[in-house]
């Protein structure tokens, strides 16, 4: 080591970037690791607790300032990795999947707000970030989910489990793939709690960051089964400026909060209309709407998304905004969304892991 510099001067230096996710510093948090100073190289990892957070340009930026600030250093060599942490198991409800680190609910108070469009691009712009992501088509009612991704299979198996449909990169099972499109869905209680059970028991999920699932609208049997059966992360729920949206939105977020399952946050679709000729925005359904009710019930506001049509004409060709056409506005917005989403799981993750098994650092140093 040249010019006595230290490792222990680089941590030092690095406890003075705050994540303002979690109100921490990097080396609190256990995100600095494998630290090593040579000839004045510095060498470090910088380990995120997901591969989407929405800070990472700016963590980066700070933590490599902060080091190259210290007397001594000619080169700053910094690798930025990312870490997605599973959620503990509580003292009570479901178990985790030893495959799947975060289960992410997506649900709505009443149906036509545009859920599983928003289930369908979310998970999409996960993976496009660098996430290993699956979607349970869990609205068994009306399974649109194979639509949206424009496949249409036959799900195998192992010998022992069955397998998920891929497609763009994202695992995927729904109860279409069992049933002729034509098929009426009947369900009674028993039935539901059987499917859903299955659904992760039997399935041979692989290695995934963040299973979302795309509920059936409403406050029915499907949440509870899902509460009974696994640990989940969260709930995103999506509602429209509207009144009567609104109101449903309320009973669904005392839904999940009846359950334990935490609401990640809340998101306004159909937010307002955007013109793709002439760039005019126009709130067609009212405006504000959804970020007053996140204010009252005390939940993180996600964002608005746009009704755009583009995002209609993609879901019909099974080519979805996100994959078509990244670079709207429209899908900007949703992979904003996906930011926001998976760093208040990774909170979540963190104040449930301190909750239960005392303070213990989102990133373990190894």
């Amino acid at each position: 080591m040249s010019d006595g510099l230290q490792p222990a001067a680089v941590l030092d230096a690095l406890k003075r970037v705050v994540d303002p996710e979690f109100g921490k510093d990097l080396v609190a948090l256990g995100m600095a690791k494998q630290v090593t100073v040579a000839d004045g190289r510095v060498a470090f990892t910088l380990e995120l607790p997901t591969p989407a957070h929405p800070l990472r340009q700016r963590l980066r930026d700070e933590a490599e300032a902060a080091v190259a600030a210290l007397p001594g250093v000619s080169a700053v060599d910094l690798t930025v990795t990312a870490n997605v942490k599973a959620v503990t198991k509580p003292e009570h409800g479901g178990t985790p999947l030893p495959t799947v680190k975060n289960i992410i609910a997506v649900g709505a108070g009443k149906g036509g707000v545009g859920k599983t469009t928003v289930s369908v691009n979310m998970a999409l712009a996960l993976s496009q970030m660098g996430a290993k992501v699956g979607i349970l088509d869990g609205d068994v009612y009306g399974p649109n989910v194979p639509l949206m991704f424009g496949i249409s299979t036959e799900l195998g198996t192992d010998g022992e489990k069955i397998l998920p449909a891929e497609k763009f990169g994202v695992q995927i099972v729904s109860m279409a793939f069992l049933a002729k499109d034509d098929q009426a869905l009947i369900w009674r209680g028993p039935m539901l709690h059987s499917a859903i059970r299955q659904f992760f028991t039997e399935v041979a999920w692989k290695d995934l960051d963040y299973l979302i699932i795309d509920m059936p609208p409403g406050t029915g049997d499907v949440a509870l089964s899902l509460s009974q059966t696994v640990k989940v992360a969260g709930a995103v729920v999506v509602t429209t400026p509207q009144v009567v949206s609104l109101a449903d939105t309320r009973r669904a977020v005392k839904m999940y909060e009846k359950l334990t399952i935490p609401t990640l946050g809340l998101v306004e679709n159909m937010s307002y209309y955007a013109c793709p000729n002439c760039h005019i925005e126009s709130d067609i359904f009212g405006h504000g709407g959804g970020e007053l009710l996140a204010k009252e019930m005390d939940v993180t506001f996600l964002g608005r998304l746009p009704v755009y049509p583009p995002i209609r004409v993609g879901g019909d060709r099974g080519i979805p905004l996100v994959i078509g056409d990244p670079q709207s506005a429209a899908a900007r917005g949703i992979f904003q969304l996906a930011e926001r989403v998976a760093i208040r799981a990774a909170v979540a993750a963190h104040e449930n892991a301190i909750k239960h098994k005392g303070k213990i650092p989102l990133i373990q140093v190894k």
